[in-house]
């Protein structure tokens, strides 16, 4: 039986470090119950929202070239770096950015990774449509993009890591973000093309909440899921 209830978790301001200590928990708690011989429950799905202090991550196929500064200008700017287990190559998450982890079992939905991707760029479409920005894909990258055809600038990356089917990291979207941070990495290792937030292209700051609202109503909507908000670490492993 496909079971198409999410947990919606708002982790807040959180370091980059115990949210995905967090999402890998949920992750492998999914997988073990999936590959559990005496399990007869559904597995459950997840989805995170959360705001990062300043970091850069590199994706499993990424190059640390794409990273132009140095350990120790790293530490001047306060920002750290990790090399992580998601598709893609080098981006940052930063404070007035909403970066989106949906921790989800495929088996409840359908078994297709760019039918996935094409779902999570579609909610986030969807979302910057209600903010009267006109987001669309470009083809043969992944994300969201605005002016495509005279002048393409990403305003969503996206990065997932996949096992027997269950999801883990996802989304970044650039609301209020601090854009200077993306000069001093290679985005996405992409070198002809910018990055853009929706306070740039609005010419105003967005509340974080209101474009949050949003994501979760379109989310449900495209995943033709029931989302249930959790209000603590409850499913967090206790030892």
């Amino acid at each position: 039986m496909k079971n198409k209830h999410i947990f919606f978790q708002n982790l807040g301001r959180i370091s980059y470090k115990p949210a995905w200590d967090y999402q890998t928990f949920l992750f492998e708690k999914i997988i073990a119950q999936k590959t559990n011989p005496q399990n007869t429950e559904p597995t459950e799905n997840y989805l995170l929202l959360c705001e990062h202090n300043h970091v850069y991550t590199l994706g499993k196929s990424g190059k640390i070239e794409n990273l132009l500064i140095s350990e120790n200008e790293l530490s001047e700017k306060g920002v750290e770096f990790y090399k992580i287990n998601r598709g893609g190559d080098i981006t940052y998450h930063g404070l007035g950015q909403i970066v989106g982890y949906p921790i989800l079992d495929l088996e409840n939905f359908a078994t297709d990774i760019h039918w996935y991707m094409r779902s999570l760029e579609e909610v986030i479409i969807r979302t910057l449509l209600d903010f009267d920005i006109r987001a669309e894909r470009l083809q043969g990258l992944t994300g969201v993009w605005v002016d495509i055809r005279s002048n393409p600038r990403k305003i969503c990356a996206m990065g997932v890591k996949t096992s027997r089917w269950v999801t883990m990291h996802g989304f970044a979207l650039n609301v209020n973000t601090e854009l200077d941070f993306f000069n001093y990495i290679v985005p996405c290792g992409i070198t002809d093309k910018g990055v853009t937030s929706m306070q740039k292209e609005l010419g105003k700051q967005v509340p974080l909440q209101e474009v949050e609202s949003v994501i979760i109503k379109h989310f449900a909507e495209v995943f033709e899921a029931k989302i249930f908000e959790i209000n603590t670490f409850a499913h967090e492993k206790t030892s």
